[in-house]
């Protein structure tokens, strides 16, 4: 059986209920939109229903405790081709043991588990660190960000306690998708039109008020002047700083 769900969290879920109240001895899950079943696979699409997902979120907690949600979610998130097979194989084992499958390290489904988990928490670790906050026109801090992995949902709870006193957005142009912080609360919201707006583009005057790019400039001199060449270490340096977040870093774009 090829289940297709519709890309989200919720839809997961909704998925293993069926897998366990149909009992089906075989289960491969695919996204709809990337699906890839031939004439003979037989397949079923599963609508998203949150009643059915409510039920298996607190069956985690209840069987596995909350740290059984939480690697569940997190490892989701990290959009791996066949995470929901390797989650499926999972949470079957969380219900097995009942719960004990989180205590055992040994176990291979859990040891990979625990390997993208730690995957995804060093990515949300670097957005957390190389989000760069620019003011538009009409004070709203934004920040676009492109990770590896889905982590955007993680960071959201940072950047609201440390910005709380500010209107921002960060907005994910990988994944069409952002989180939009009012001063009461955050809602996740969809640009018509977005494009990775580094430092120096033409956008700037369009977009980002004068002050901002004074900043911006005041900035990128004071980084050059307190960079000590003598003392440069550029694999050292790329290591914690890897290139693909120099697009964001205005330090990184010298005048």
């Amino acid at each position: 059986m090829i289940a297709l769900y519709d890309h989200s969290f919720e839809g997961f879920l909704t998925v293993l209920f069926e897998v366990f109240e149909y009992r089906w001895n075989y289960c491969e899950i695919q996204k709809q939109a990337e699906s890839h079943q031939n004439l003979f696979d037989e397949h079923k699409t599963i609508i998203t229903q949150p009643e059915k997902s409510q039920r298996v979120w607190k069956g985690l907690e209840k069987v596995g405790s909350k740290k059984a949600q939480r690697l569940t979610y997190r490892v989701f998130l990290s959009e791996l081709k066949g995470v929901e097979n390797l989650l499926l194989q999972f949470v079957q084992k969380l219900f097995e043991t009942q719960g004990e499958v989180v205590q055992n390290p040994a176990d291979v489904t859990f040891r990979e588990i625990l390997k993208i988990d730690k995957m995804i928490g060093r990515e949300k670790h670097r957005m957390d660190a190389f989000i760069r906050f620019r003011e538009t026109k009409d004070h709203i801090y934004f920040a676009t960000i492109s990770p590896d992995f889905n982590v955007l949902p993680l960071n959201i709870p940072h950047f609201r306690k440390r910005y709380a006193d500010q209107k921002w957005m960060i907005y994910d142009v990988k994944r069409n998708y952002g989180f939009f912080y009012n001063l009461y609360t955050v809602e996740e919201v969809v640009l018509e039109t977005i494009s990775e707006m580094n430092v120096n583009t033409s956008f700037d005057c369009l977009y980002f008020s004068e002050e901002e790019k004074w900043f911006q400039e005041l900035w990128k001199t004071y980084f050059q002047h307190t960079n000590i060449s003598e003392r440069k270490n550029s694999q050292l340096h790329i290591k914690h700083v890897p290139k693909r977040y120099w697009k964001y870093l205005i330090e990184k774009n010298v005048i």
